[in-house]
């Protein structure tokens, strides 16, 4: 649950014009020198040996005993706001954790400002010491979110301080990254919760503030993706958006997220995903939110496509050009279609393979009068094929790997197999014939 946070630094203006200082008045400044003091002067002597003490380790070891001696003391409060201090500066994240705790319990004994801070730090320090594997994660997550929360709460409603003088958009400013964090760590714990719709929330929430966080758009991308129904298309977007802002291991990420678009559109050709990957980056890039217009097929689309096309189909959809070559495309590239019927324009013999320059129809007229190739077709293993002659008619099946668009339109194939009904004998053996095309489209 690491992480950096691109506009939190470790404490904001505005926490430490709001908080109460962790060092209390002395006892002869009261106000009313005839109240007797709140504490003693040894308590508020032994708390400023704390305070004053520059190792945070021995200061630790001071308030233990402070703690020890005093452990009703009305300083109480300012003891704790030492303590979360003292083992956030000693990186003991779960102790900053523990005594934040104990600092927000005391409730309406501090002020907003001191809660306010208190939650802040905590939050800091729950990203940085959660482990999934604790016994009692669960527990600490469900912690940790109602802390976040609580901390929105409060700076939602915390008035702006009247010294120094601040504008609007200037206190607006200063609420930023902690409205960033305490959405981040609501976020993360819902999804680790599992609870994808609440993470989905908060996440979109801390994006609002910060759109370009890679960490934040990553687990938003997760969490769309993770959803019952999953939501594939948003899951993606976010994804695209954590490897634009260079999230770290990009490279896993971005295969991670090529995988996904695989799995959830299943095309007729596996390189197909890197165009449309490619194109995924570029929009993602210049849009912090999906746009309605960006979409990508599903498995089911393009099944549809596959079960309602025949070779006639596919080549005006392909010349045709647009968003609707581009689904064709998608549905029938890499797939193979059975008894193609067409008119050789030329034969090109090979060691390995034959290649085959057709022409194909919508009628066998259409196909008669046709003086150019439109279809480019690789027969390997079948020598033979190269008897074929010019205005032979010839039934094949074969592969679609590939199409030229218009204006010199053309469509590849591969791992062809002419019928051998339709190649003419050897020379001497038999009169070569011709056949007649069936209606290509059916």
């Amino acid at each position: 649950m690491r992480k950096s946070f691109a506009i939190i630094g470790a404490f904001f203006t505005i926490l430490g014009m709001l908080c109460l200082s962790v060092r209390p008045a002395a006892a002869q400044d009261q106000q009313d020198q005839n109240k007797p003091a709140p504490y003693t002067m040894p308590e508020y002597n032994g708390f400023q040996a704390c305070h004053a003490e520059t190792n945070a380790q021995m200061r630790v070891k001071c308030l233990d005993d402070f703690v020890a001696k005093f452990p009703n003391s009305t300083l109480m409060p300012y003891v704790l706001q030492l303590y979360v201090a003292s083992y956030n500066e000693l990186k003991n994240y779960p102790k900053t954790v523990e005594y934040a705790d104990k600092l927000v319990a005391l409730g309406d004994k501090l002020d907003a400002g001191t809660r306010l801070q208190a939650l802040y730090t905590r939050s800091l320090a729950f990203n940085y010491a959660f482990n999934e594997k604790a016994a009692d994660a669960a527990d600490q997550l469900t912690k940790a979110r109602a802390a976040a929360l609580e901390g929105l709460k409060i700076l939602t409603s915390i008035a702006k301080p009247a010294t120094p003088p601040m504008t609007d958009d200037q206190f607006a400013e200063q609420k930023k990254g902690p409205t960033v964090l305490f959405n981040y760590t609501a976020g993360s714990a819902s999804y680790t919760l599992k609870d994808y719709p609440s993470a989905i929330q908060y996440f979109k929430a801390a994006l609002a503030v910060n759109p370009t966080d890679a960490i934040t758009n990553y687990r938003l991308g997760l969490s769309y993706l993770q959803s019952t129904p999953p939501q594939p298309l948003d899951g993606f977007w976010y994804l695209a958006r954590a490897i634009d802002q260079k999230i770290p291991d990009d490279a896993k990420v971005k295969d991670y997220l090529r995988k996904q678009i695989l799995a959830y559109e299943q095309p007729g050709c596996d390189s197909q995903v890197d165009a449309q990957l490619a194109e995924l980056l570029q929009l993602a890039a210049n849009s912090p939110d999906r746009p309605s217009t960006y979409t990508i097929p599903s498995a089911d689309d393009l099944k549809k496509i596959q079960a309602s096309s025949n070779i006639l189909t596919v080549l005006a959809d392909l010349k045709g050009g647009g968003d609707k070559a581009k689904m064709t495309w998608l549905a029938i590239c890499g797939a193979e279609f059975p008894e193609v019927v067409g008119k050789v324009i030329d034969v090109v013999p090979g060691t390995d393979s034959v290649e085959l320059h057709l022409v194909t129809g919508a009628t066998p007229e259409e196909i008669e009068k046709a003086t150019e190739a439109n279809l480019d077709v690789k027969v390997p293993g079948q020598p033979e094929a190269a008897r074929l002659q010019k205005d032979d008619g010839v039934r094949f099946s074969g592969t679609i790997v590939s199409y030229d668009p218009d204006p010199a339109f053309m469509l590849h194939w591969d791992k062809a197999k002419v019928n051998p009904e339709d190649i003419p004998a050897e020379k001497g053996k038999h009169t070569p014939h011709k056949v007649a095309p069936k209606n290509p489209g059916k």
